[in-house]
């Protein structure tokens, strides 16, 4: 006969075993810090002169994409005007246009050759910070002069060559970098507005 352990002696373990994860990769954040000014002093920057932030990912890297771009359009914590950022993932069309007549690592990239401008911010979001039609992405905004960064997991021996700021998350495991990922995103659109607002003021 089996027997089936609770359902809530299995949730206990698997919480307990997440907050352990969770606070054992926060530990290693601070080092971050620097990285994560040099990316707010270009978003700032971009959004301030009147350009815009294009952000991008797969999977649950594309939910937080449009995440981060709902925060800024939206708003985040504070009653501010709209800020122009706009998520790669969400038009189905495109996707599946460039997807289908060209192919699937080009769907970010083409899109960013139709709509980035030099000045202009292009986020990535990738866990491995190998996802190809991220990279081509990322390569694309660099050619046309727009400024690039990667938040990525610890999987990557270097910085790529098509990226400005790289946010490495000293972590393997997917579900760890991606919590780490909105944390992140959240300080930047907290230090966004402080120094948007502050202007205003």
């Amino acid at each position: 006969m089996t027997t089936h352990r609770p359902t809530a002696d299995l949730l206990g373990q698997q919480f307990a075993g997440a907050l352990r994860r969770h606070r054992d990769v926060l530990e290693l954040l601070p080092p971050l810090e620097a990285d994560l000014a040099r990316a707010a002093e270009r978003c700032v920057a971009a959004l301030r002169s009147g350009g815009k932030m294009l952000i991008c990912g797969n999977g649950g890297s594309a939910a937080d994409a449009q995440h981060f771009a709902a925060e800024l359009t939206g708003r985040f914590r504070r009653e501010r005007a709209p800020l122009a950022a706009l998520a790669l993932t969400t038009d189905s069309s495109a996707l599946t246009c460039i997807g289908n007549d060209y192919e699937f690592a080009e769907v970010f990239a083409r899109q960013v050759r139709a709509l980035a401008r030099p000045g202009d911010v292009l986020v990535g979001l990738s866990t491995s910070g190998s996802s190809p039609n991220v990279r081509r992405a990322l390569s694309a905004a660099r050619e046309i002069g727009a400024d690039t960064v990667l938040f990525s997991g610890d999987r990557l021996a270097e910085r790529p060559a098509e990226v400005d700021v790289l946010l490495a998350v000293p972590a393997a495991r997917t579900a760890q970098i991606q919590e780490m990922h909105i944390l992140l995103i959240h300080v930047l659109c907290e230090t966004i507005d402080d120094a948007l607002l502050g202007e205003e003021a």
